[in-house]
């Protein structure tokens, strides 16, 4: 992954978390929702494990934010 990649995914992580702080949801809430453990969220947030986009719309939906919020 380029440079320019690592840092325009960053940013995507960065506008996630925030997505989910504005929503007032903790890790636990969103992983209740998905059916997963909280170790889900985290590792999503901490970029360990990547999104797909199905993930990313329902994500999302959850957040209460349009899919171009995510974007840099």
């Amino acid at each position: 992954m380029s440079n320019a990649q690592t840092k325009a995914y960053r940013k995507f992580l960065e506008r996630l978390r925030q997505a989910r702080k504005d929503a007032k949801l903790t890790q636990i809430d969103v992983a209740r929702k998905f059916k997963k453990p909280q170790s889900f969220v985290s590792k999503i947030e901490s970029g360990e494990r990547r999104l797909d986009f199905i993930e990313v719309e329902r994500l999302a939906k959850l957040y209460g934010k349009p899919l171009n919020f995510f974007h840099s």
